[in-house]
């Protein structure tokens, strides 16, 4: 199981300042990286609000109040919009270095990565081709669809796919890999060529 936590995310503490008392925004947020952890490493069945309250430094009755239910917290776990709305807003001329810096943005503000769940997720079937069909939907499919040119649909799973390649990547060698210590803008600079040229459709 440790082989897997870190390309997922990072461990989030409950002694940070996230805990009920703070702010309704930074508790919503240490739930959600909370159950984002706990969904990923565990199959769904085996999941429970009280430990995903011990994670994120609150009471289980506070996750009841935010989300409903187990389910009502895996759907928002499981929704990949917010990442794509900010991965795709930049110039499509620009679209390539906008990603790698989003990305790496991302990987900070979230603790974590926004889209590597859907690869190692240890859920069952169902919960499996669940996220795999929002990600088509809500990354890959809204990615082709603002594409032009021939093979978006290709064109946008291998963009996808280098991204995934890219959290990975910045996952297996933190803290102190080489990628932990470049600055994003060095990152965009060595990365976003590849991702540009497929957006631009190979031209």
């Amino acid at each position: 199981m440790s082989a897997i936590e870190d390309p997922v995310t990072a461990p989030v503490a409950g002694a940070d300042g996230e805990g009920e008392g703070a702010g309704a925004g930074t508790g919503r947020d240490a739930i959600v990286r909370a159950a984002r952890r706990a969904f990923t490493l565990r199959p769904y069945a085996e999941v429970t609000l009280r430990g995903i309250a011990a994670d994120a430094g609150v009471s289980p009755s506070l996750i009841v109040k935010r989300f409903g239910s187990k389910e009502r917290l895996f759907n928002t776990v499981a929704d990949f919009r917010p990442a794509a709305d900010a991965l795709f807003a930049g110039a499509p001329d620009a679209l390539g270095r906008h990603l790698v810096l989003t990305m790496v943005r991302l990987r900070d503000e979230l603790r974590g990565d926004p889209l590597l769940r859907v690869v190692f997720s240890l859920g069952n079937d169902d919960e499996r081709t669940l996220l795999r069909e929002r990600f088509r939907e809500q990354v890959t499919g809204r990615l082709a669809d603002s594409l032009a040119g021939r093979d978006r649909e290709l064109r946008a799973e291998l963009i996808a796919g280098q991204l995934l390649g890219l959290g990975a990547t910045l996952s297996l060698h933190r803290p102190d890999g080489a990628g932990a210590r470049t600055p994003p803008e060095r990152l965009a600079e060595l990365y976003a060529p590849g991702l540009q040229r497929l957006i631009d459709g190979g031209a």
